[in-house]
């Protein structure tokens, strides 16, 4: 270790080793990985097809959830494709330029989600508060803007941590305990001060995931001040349903984030392979429910779901 740090070798190639302690296992942890990832790729694009095709889908909320489908495709395809590699081929070997740009895509995805939940509580608080200026508020023009800015956030705020890691020496260890490539995992075994990275971490954590949790909540408090305002229980009932899709979708995408950090930070006598699967469920069951959890609570979408598969089957019956 010392002549690699009086010498200043840098690794340029590391080893995922997926999930350690539990290699012999990793053929057995690879299907759920696998049928997670086939129904998010697969209800995300349904999701996603239905809503730009179908001109009665074309409301500020379904525009909005095209969105998020988009973010969990992508959330999906930045981590589960390496996993898999790793249980089923043994591909563990990552370039260092591959692994940044991992990191780099799945923080600013992650990000991009966070946005896109903040706005749908906007929206919703906008349907409930101003019922008959919801259309002339959020115009196409309007969400089309809102998208961008989500875009520039989350990509603009993660893109300095590309030259912070690009600055390291990588001269300790060249194997990550992980799956994927995560930036203080990858920042820790490098030999440099990284006192900068721990720092800018936290910074792009306060300013757009603990921010959009705050505005979520003020939101939602909102929308219960007006919904309890509202003097029919039908009325009050039918408010507070259009809420329940958005308030699953954030629980099962704050929920175990905010769990596994809580583990990391104070659960050091917990197993190593423990830390790494919490890690990946927060990318592997969001983008897995979320299109579930629409369907079954949206009617406009499952009565097209069930008119696209009725469809289908007729024609397969007449051929």
């Amino acid at each position: 270790m010392t002549a690699l740090n009086h010498t200043g070798v840098s690794h340029t190639v590391f080893r995922l080793l997926g999930i350690p302690g539990l290699e012999d296992q990793h053929m057995w942890i690879s299907i759920p990985f696998f049928i997670s990832y086939a129904i998010a790729l697969l209800g995300n694009s349904l999701l996603i097809f239905i809503i730009l095709t179908k001109r009665s889908l074309h409301e500020p909320m379904y525009l909005f959830l095209s969105m998020l489908a988009g973010a969990d495709v992508v959330l999906s395809m930045c981590t589960v494709p390496q996993a898999l590699a790793i249980f089923w081929f043994h591909a563990e070997e990552i370039s260092l330029n591959r692994c940044i740009a991992q990191v780099f895509f799945l923080t600013s995805t992650f990000m991009s989600e966070s946005g896109i939940l903040l706005v749908m509580a906007f929206d919703r608080y906008i349907a409930i508060c101003y019922p008959l200026r919801y259309t002339a508020i959020l115009t196409h023009v309007l969400i089309g803007k809102i998208g961008a800015i989500i875009f520039l956030r989350s990509y603009g705020t993660v893109f300095p941590v590309i030259f912070l890691l690009k600055r390291l020496t990588f001269c300790k260890s060249n194997t990550i305990p992980n799956t994927t490539c995560k930036h203080i995992v990858l920042a820790k075994i490098s030999c440099n001060d990284i006192r900068v990275n721990i720092w800018y971490g936290f910074f792009v954590l306060m300013s757009t995931l603990v921010l959009d949790v705050v505005l979520i909540f003020v939101s939602y408090m909102l929308i219960l001040r007006a919904v309890f305002h509202i003097p029919s229980r039908d009325a009050r009932h039918k408010a507070l349903n259009t809420c329940g899709s958005h308030i699953c979708v954030i629980i099962l995408f704050y929920g175990p984030g905010i769990f596994s950090v809580l583990t990391q930070r104070f659960g050091r006598h917990i197993a190593l392979h423990i830390h790494v699967l919490l890690a990946n469920v927060y990318t592997l069951i969001p983008p897995m429910l979320n299109p579930i959890i629409y369907g079954i609570k949206t009617k406009q979408i499952r009565d097209l779901v069930v008119c696209c598969f009725q469809s289908r089957n007729d024609f397969n019956n007449r051929n």
